[in-house]
């Protein structure tokens, strides 16, 4: 099944971890929300604040993100999907859509050899 990379972002610098109840009830329910439009989270992770990141751009290394923007990525996961428009319907329930946004990318498969 094809898979997508599903990128979080959030209010930048607010903390991806200090969510509202509302936010986390449609957390819980998000993952059965996936499963039933036939898709399925083969991984996920949340990023610390983009207070603490550190970015490199060539020799020079310097404290927060590369960008100064309104939003920032707080996390990602890679999800399967039979196809795009599967992986749209659910990445529009992501309780993310409300206060940020999220991006659908499709994951590079090399061609067969």
């Amino acid at each position: 099944m094809p898979q997508y990379g599903i990128l979080i972002f959030s209010p930048a610098p607010a903390d991806p971890m200090a969510l509202t109840p509302e936010h986390i009830a449609a957390l819980e329910r998000y993952p059965a929300q996936v499963e039933e439009l036939g898709g399925r989270a083969v991984t996920g992770f949340a990023f610390q604040p983009s207070t603490v990141a550190t970015a490199i751009r060539g020799d020079v290394v310097s404290d927060g993100t590369f960008h100064d923007t309104r939003e920032v990525v707080a996390g990602f996961f890679v999800l399967e999907a039979p196809d795009l428009d599967v992986a749209l319907r659910i990445a529009k329930l992501n309780p993310a859509t409300r206060d940020g946004g999220v991006e659908v990318r499709p994951l590079f498969t090399p061609p067969p050899a």
